[in-house]
């Protein structure tokens, strides 16, 4: 226990930066919404905040066209992949195709999934037993969270598929970040990420091309989310969370997605006017008793 206040102490600014840095991306879900019922469609959406992100990175960003070797360079472009364009299709199109709260609840078995893989490539990032049942109360007060008191849970064969797949992705991507973060900058490696993000969603364009006249006609409310994802959701957070990954480790930052849906339930009854329920608001407290356990477990 006195080691885990030691953790608290030593790390307080990167736990203050991974709850920031969730709180943001746990309205990005209602940010996505609005723009949808906008007209604009998950594809272009993404296409536009990694664009920004892409322009507003580069003034910090080193100058260097390519990483020191092409196994380098190919790994960018995984992370562009399973960090970018396909994690945010394949959970998008999830959304299409079955209930949200199955999404959800599949998208946000993530830590647990990171935490076995990274344990199996990674010895040294390990939970106690302590640390893992934390987790195991953090997933249930989650969903709890998601089905808000409408216990939805139909199978859905393809929305199923692809919200593992998204669930899948953004493991790979903490694997892949494990590996370039000792050998180049964040700006660098962040510069990679939006570029390659961008690059690998333009096929989703060949046969139905981004809608310009949406984006430039779209009105303040459009214009003020689109801003927000691209420079806070995407410059700045993804930023942020390489900082956290470095501080916390990959294990014990991704746990921190647990306290994601919160953030969203409450985006959504302030914005959308969505009801929350006793059962949600239990989840909630669930969670944070979850992850308070499993800081005080760490090792």
């Amino acid at each position: 226990m006195k080691k885990a206040a030691e953790h608290s102490g030593n790390n307080f600014l990167a736990y203050a930066t991974a709850f920031f840095v969730v709180t943001i991306w746990g309205t990005t879900f209602v940010q996505t919404k609005v723009l949808i019922n906008a007209g604009l469609c998950p594809e272009e959406i993404f296409l536009y905040r990694f664009a920004l992100a892409y322009l507003l990175i580069i003034p910090f960003a080193e100058k260097k066209l390519l990483l020191n070797s092409w196994r380098d360079e190919f790994i960018a472009l995984l992370l562009g992949v399973t960090g970018g364009s396909l994690y945010f299709v394949t959970e998008n199109t999830a959304l299409i195709y079955g209930y949200c709260s199955n999404v959800s609840l599949l998208v946000c078995t993530t830590p647990l999934i990171t935490t076995i893989v990274m344990r199996i490539l990674f010895p040294k990032e390990k939970m106690r037993r302590g640390a893992l049942i934390g987790s195991l109360v953090a997933f249930a007060g989650m969903a709890l969270v998601v089905f808000n008191g409408n216990f939805v849970l139909k199978l859905s064969p393809l929305a199923d598929a692809l919200a593992f797949a998204a669930c899948i992705c953004w493991t790979l991507y903490s694997v892949f970040m494990r590996y370039m973060q000792p050998r180049y900058s964040t700006m660098l490696i962040m510069r990679k990420v939006f570029g390659y993000g961008v690059l690998t969603i333009v096929p989703f364009f060949i046969s139905n091309p981004p809608r310009m006249e949406l984006l430039i006609n779209g009105g303040m409310l459009v214009w003020i989310n689109i801003l927000t994802l691209g420079c806070i959701a995407s410059m700045l957070c993804y930023t942020l969370w390489n900082f956290v990954l470095k501080k916390l480790g990959t294990v014990h930052a991704t746990n921190f997605i647990y306290f994601n849906p919160v953030v969203t339930i409450v985006a959504s009854w302030l914005v959308l006017d969505e009801r929350i329920t006793w059962i949600a608001i239990l989840g909630a407290i669930l969670v944070l008793t979850g992850m308070y356990y499993i800081e005080q477990n760490r090792e």
